[in-house]
């Protein structure tokens, strides 16, 4: 169905998708939504994204684009876009809380052909957003739509980790606390930035850092504590009591916390994925259909990946339920494993006493001398080609 990005770059595809002139509302414009809203449009629908927020903007906030999600990207013929926002990834660097470098996770030696991307998410949106439009998609914002109309056949529930449409097919569901709180921040980088992601892990704590282009770098710092914090990214913190919780922290950690001036701060809480995907009319993507802690940095890519795998198979098929089926059936194997290796990693990463001792010698001598079995571990993560399925 798909062609490659220098064949259809700024046109629309496939115009003999089973797509061409469908109706599409899709609700909400993150990632998940224009994502949806871009491929849809290509393959001919006739699409309309509601979006409750009055402007698409999204602060302190980076992510990660591996391979997986890249290859949808470049199938959209947004590669060159994606390569002129955003920042080159070589490695996720492992080290412990004082700097020591526990492994190395090599995406230049392993994959040296494939997208591994760090970058800003306001900046994705914007790209995602002017594509769709470009596309033919209508985005309305301040247009909050909790209840499709009536004659609204073709419904893209991706409207976020509170979705009212997964409520709608669920009923109410109560997450719970994983007993982890998470800061998040924005800093300027250094002239010229490593292009790595670095990992530092301590006992019951780990920071995240990279670099996001455009002279910005990103941090996001995790602190296990019996103490309840809401949920929601954007809530705003105290960089005071984020420099207290990594005061031990050694390398350059205290240097890039010293130029925090303005953080968020949110409890991190574990959702099921949902039980019902979709009814036959509507359906779920992203966030509202299987949300995930952001220990794997998948949550963007398997937004992305949803929308790709959607509309491949509302191309291929008029049979909308069939085709919703088949969508839920090929995902939910694929994005229960991540959100399981997500979780995982939330532990590894906090290891303390002897599990931490063994834990890292095990993986300081893996990228030793075996450095491909440390990449292995999540090369069927990256390694996926939506394209294909």
């Amino acid at each position: 169905m798909w062609t490659s990005s220098a064949q259809c770059s700024g046109r629309n595809i496939a115009p003999e998708s089973a797509l061409t002139g469908r109706r599409v509302t899709i609700i909400g414009a993150g990632i998940a939504g224009l994502s949806a809203a871009l491929a849809l449009a290509r393959a001919g629908a006739d699409v309309t994204v509601h979006e409750r927020a009055g402007a698409l903007r999204e602060v302190g906030a980076g992510i990660q684009i591996s391979p997986n999600a890249g290859r949808a990207l470049d199938a959209l013929g947004l590669s060159a876009g994606l390569d002129r926002i955003s920042h080159p990834s070589e490695a996720v660097v492992l080290r412990e809380s004082g700097g020591r470098q526990v492994a190395r996770l090599n995406f230049a030696r392993h994959r040296p052909e494939a997208i591994f991307r760090f970058v800003h998410r306001a900046r994705l949106v914007e790209l995602l957003e002017s594509a769709a439009r470009a596309a033919g998609a209508a985005i309305h914002l301040g247009s909050p739509l909790t209840e499709p109309p009536a004659d609204a056949e073709l419904v893209v529930g991706a409207d976020g980790l509170h979705s009212a449409q997964r409520a709608a097919m669920n009923g109410p569901e109560v997450p719970f606390f994983t007993g982890q709180t998470a800061w998040r921040a924005l800093i300027a980088t250094e002239a010229e930035p490593s292009p790595v992601a670095q990992v530092f892990m301590g006992p019951g704590r780990h920071l995240v850092s990279y670099p996001l282009g455009k002279g910005l770098r990103n941090i996001v710092a995790v602190l296990e504590t019996p103490e309840w914090t809401a949920e929601g990214w954007s809530q705003p913190g105290d960089p005071d009591d984020l420099r207290a919780a990594f005061r031990d922290f050694g390398g350059p950690v205290p240097e890039w916390l010293a130029r925090v001036d303005a953080c968020g701060h949110w409890g991190l809480f574990r959702h099921p994925l949902a039980d019902r995907w979709q009814d036959g009319r509507r359906v779920l993507i992203g966030d509202a259909a299987h949300p995930t802690l952001p220990f794997l940095a998948q949550g963007a890519c398997m937004a992305i990946e949803d929308a790709f795998r959607l509309t491949h198979y509302l191309g291929a098929a008029r049979d909308q339920a069939a085709a919703f089926a088949r969508f839920e059936a090929e995902r939910r194997p694929r994005v229960a494993r991540i959100v399981a290796a997500a979780d995982a990693n939330a532990r590894n990463y906090h290891l303390n006493g002897l599990q931490r001792l063994a834990g890292h010698t095990a993986l300081r001598l893996g990228s030793r001398f075996v450095p491909r079995m440390v990449f292995d571990r999540f090369a069927w993560v990256y390694d996926y080609d939506p394209a294909r399925g």
